[in-house]
C-alpha cells in the first residue's frame, strides 16, 4: 500500500471564521482556560489577540509558550485540559481553542512571521538525547536561553513520535518539519543516526544533559507472545507511516485509547475491509479523546466495548470474555494491533531522576503521556538546566 499521505480530517478556521470564534471569547480576567493548559500555552492571551486582528502577537503568544504550538493545535486532548476550563461551557459550548490556535500558527506559517529571534550565546553547552516533543521542547527552551545545544536523534529523521507514531491525517508532515526547522533556526542543532548509549560519555563534553528517549517500545501481552499474526500499535504505526501495510480483509485491535483509534482509523484510510477494537473499558470509562473516537465511528469502525481477550486459536481466531456481562465474543483476524500501551526500550539511559548535571523529560518521567504534557516536562527539565547552571543564560 502507498505511504499514508492523507489530508487532515479538521478543516483550518478562515479568518472570518476565526474571528467569529474569537468573538465569542468572554475575556475572563483570571481565565481558567490559561491555568488548566500543562504547557502554559496561555489561550486567553492569544485568542484576544486573534479577536483584535493581532495574528502575529497571537502566533508570538503561542511559541513564545509552547515550542510546538502548530503541533498541539492539532493533536492536544483539550477537551481535557484548556476547553474543559472554559467559561463559555456554562452558556452553550467552550471555545474551540485548538482551532483557533491552528488559526494563528498557520497564518505564522503561510507569511513567513519571524516570532522569536536567536538569543546570544552564553558559553554553555547542552546535549539532549531524543527528539520527541519533549527533547525538541527542552532544546527550544535552552537556546532561547542562550545555551548551545546539540540534539541526539537515533532515527533517519527527527521528531520521535510525532514523526512515527502519529498519522499523517492528524499530523501532517509538512507542519512537524517546519516547527523543526523553526526550533533549529533558534541555534539547535540536531545530530540524525546518532543513538547514545551512555550519558557518562556525553556528561564529558556537555555542561549539562537532558534525556528524552520516551516510551518507544509497545507492550504486548502475555496471551498474544510468539503469536505471528501479532503486533504492537508503535510498530504498526510506523509501517503504516512508510507504505508497509499490506490489505488485510480484517484487523482486529485490541485496547481503546487514542493510540488505538489512530490504529482503526488509519486501517480503514488504507482500505482495510473490517476493522473490529475491542476495548477492556465500558464506553463510561473510555480512555480515547471524544474527537479520535467519534472519528474512528465516522470510517465505519466496530467497537467492541467491556471485553478482554482469553485465549486464541487456529486461522487467527480470537476469543473474548465481558468483563461484566456473561458474553462471550469470537472474531477472526488477519492481524491482531496490540495498543495497549508502550514503555521504555531495554537499556534506557538511567532511572528518571535528576543527578549531577543529568536531567530528565518526557514520558519518562511521571505525569500525562501527552504531547502537550511532554511539552511541560521540556520546558520544566530546561528550567532545572538553568538552575543548575547558574542562570548565566538570563
Amino acid at each position: 500500500m502507498a505511504k499514508t499521505q492523507f489530508p487532515e480530517e479538521t478543516p483550518s478556521f478562515t479568518p472570518v471564521l476565526a474571528m467569529e470564534e474569537a468573538s465569542r471569547c468572554l475575556l475572563c480576567l483570571d481565565a481558567p482556560c490559561s491555568k488548566m493548559c500543562p504547557a502554559g500555552t496561555d489561550p486567553a492571551k492569544f485568542i484576544r489577540s486573534i479577536r483584535f486582528k493581532n495574528v502575529k502577537g497571537a502566533a508570538k503568544t503561542i511559541h513564545d509558550n509552547n515550542p510546538l504550538g502548530a503541533i498541539c493545535a492539532r493533536v492536544c486532548p483539550t477537551e481535557h485540559y484548556c476547553q474543559k476550563g472554559c467559561s463559555r461551557s456554562g452558556i452553550d459550548k467552550p471555545i474551540d481553542i485548538a482551532r483557533l490556535q491552528r488559526y494563528a500558527t498557520d497564518m505564522e506559517e503561510a507569511f513567513k512571521m519571524k516570532v522569536e529571534k536567536p538569543s546570544l550565546y552564553k558559553g554553555k553547552k547542552v546535549a539532549v538525547v531524543g527528539s520527541g516533543p519533549a527533547g525538541l521542547t527542552a532544546a527550544a527552551s535552552l537556546a532561547k536561553l542562550g545555551y548551545e545545544v546539540l540534539v541526539f536523534e537515533k532515527e533517519w529523521k527527527a521528531g520521535g513520535c510525532l514523526r512515527f507514531g502519529i498519522p499523517e491525517y492528524r499530523l501532517p508532515e509538512r507542519v512537524l518539519d517546519h516547527e523543526i526547522s523553526r526550533i533549529e533556526s533558534l541555534g539547535v542543532k540536531i545530530s540524525l543516526f546518532s543513538p547514545v548509549n551512555d550519558v557518562e560519555e556525553l556528561r564529558k563534553h556537555y555542561d549539562a544533559v537532558v534525556v528524552a528517549d520516551g516510551f518507544g517500545l509497545g507492550k504486548t501481552l502475555p496471551l498474544f507472545e510468539g503469536n505471528k499474526r501479532a503486533i504492537t500499535a508503535v510498530d504498526f504505526l510506523k509501517k503504516a507511516k512508510k507504505g508497509r501495510v499490506k490489505p488485510y480483509d480484517h484487523v482486529v485491535i485490541v485496547g481503546g485509547g487514542d493510540v488505538a483509534m489512530d490504529v482503526a482509523t488509519t486501517c480503514k484510510k488504507l482500505g482495510v475491509a473490517q476493522v473490529s477494537d475491542v476495548v477492556y473499558e465500558t464506553f463510561d470509562e473510555f480512555k480515547a479523546s471524544r474527537a479520535e473516537l467519534e472519528l474512528a465511528r465516522k470510517h465505519n469502525v466496530s467497537i467492541y466495548d467491556g471485553f478482554v481477550p482469553v485465549s486464541t486459536g487456529r486461522g487467527g481466531i480470537v476469543s473474548f470474555r465481558h468483563r461484566k456481562n456473561e458474553i462471550e465474543l469470537k472474531l477472526k483476524a488477519d492481524l491482531i494491533v496490540l495498543a495497549v500501551g508502550q514503555t521504555r526500550a531495554e537499556g534506557g539511559l538511567g532511572e528518571p531522576k535528576d543527578h549531577d548535571n543529568v536531567f530528565y523529560a518526557g514520558d519518562i518521567v511521571e505525569g500525562d503521556k501527552t504531547v502537550v504534557y511532554a511539552v511541560k516536562t521540556g520546558k520544566e527539565a530546561a528550567r532545572r538546566v538553568d538552575a543548575y547552571l547558574g542562570g548565566e543564560a538570563r
